[in-house]
């Protein structure tokens, strides 16, 4: 019988909106996602005090994806740890934690095509060495399909959920289900308003195997995600907070989705709005926040469904 086990909401603040992390107190403990640089020793450190638990005692770094809010404190938290914890990375993600570098790429290569900002690479550059804490090799990578022994009888299961990154992975808490997805269910989005992923269909098919064969219990959320009247959904979701969670996020993405579809048999094309060249999605949807503040999921999102129709 697998042992139960507590989880604990670990918080920094950061930007225009939190970032968490999750403490599993398991025989060897883990810690879900590693925030920013500071998180560790300014929010971790403390909380687990609070807890009578060390940061020490901690042997698994479960990383749910490769954006520098997430991956930001791992190389800091594996060394507070005295270099002891596991930290585990999709394959496909990894080189986000190898390279400050490659978070500018990635910016290069998707957003700043859309961004009227001459000093976006500076910007992403200064970014990415204050956030990220260090350059590393994962010391365990993964690709799906995997097993981790937390210790006793506490094991948690891999499952890749493509589509917010690559290498976006769910973590799930055998015999529990308690379930950690970090950003792969975005609803109405954060602070932008607006939900962001790389590849559309991937999202979609992640969300509905989230549904239809994960099914958890408990969902935790990487940051509080927001309803279509902007109000937080929370981080810690019970079973009716969670399906409510997954079909938000499924119909938004079918709405976006035929909006693209119908706009870009016609063609993209470039206006005087900054949701230009993709002013009709937004209107059609009723998007009215700012795509331009970083990470500018907007973006990122329409970019996804933009690349997809062009390799038709």
């Amino acid at each position: 019988m697998p042992q139960k086990v507590r989880i604990h909401p670990l918080v920094s603040p950061w930007g225009r909106f939190g970032l968490y992390s999750f403490f599993i107190d398991a025989p060897e403990p883990a810690i879900v996602d590693a925030g920013i640089a500071s998180s560790p020793a300014s929010g971790m450190v403390p909380e687990l005090e609070k807890l009578g638990r060390s940061i020490e005692d901690v042997r698994w770094i479960l990383l749910t994806h490769g954006h520098i809010d997430h991956l930001g404190g791992a190389d800091a938290l594996w060394e507070l740890t005295g270099r002891r914890a596991q930290v585990v990375l999709h394959d496909a993600d990894a080189h986000l934690l190898r390279s400050r570098r490659s978070h500018v790429d990635q910016y290069v290569q998707v957003r700043q095509q859309y961004l009227n900002n001459p000093n976006g690479v500076e910007e992403q550059t200064n970014a990415a060495n204050q956030v990220i804490s260090g350059e590393m090799e994962p010391t365990k990578l993964v690709k799906g399909g995997e097993t981790l022994s937390l210790g006793g009888n506490v094991s948690v299961s891999v499952h890749h959920i493509p589509g917010h990154t690559s290498g976006s992975v769910a973590y799930v808490v055998d015999g529990q289900q308690s379930v950690f997805v970090g950003d792969a269910v975005q609803i109405h989005g954060a602070a932008n308003g607006f939900p962001g992923y790389e590849d559309p269909a991937a999202y979609r098919s992640s969300l509905e195997y989230l549904r239809d064969e994960v099914s958890p219990e408990h969902l935790y959320l990487g940051h509080p995600y927001r309803n279509s009247d902007g109000e937080p959904y929370g981080v810690e979701l019970d079973r009716e907070a969670t399906r409510a969670a997954l079909k938000e996020s499924i119909d938004l993405e079918a709405r976006i989705a035929g909006s693209a579809q119908r706009y870009f048999e016609d063609g993209i094309e470039e206006t005087d709005s900054v949701y230009s060249p993709f002013e009709r999605v937004a209107n059609e949807v009723g998007y009215t926040g700012d795509p331009t503040l970083e990470p500018s999921p907007f973006f990122t999102t329409l970019n996804g469904y933009w690349t997809r129709f062009q390799q038709r």
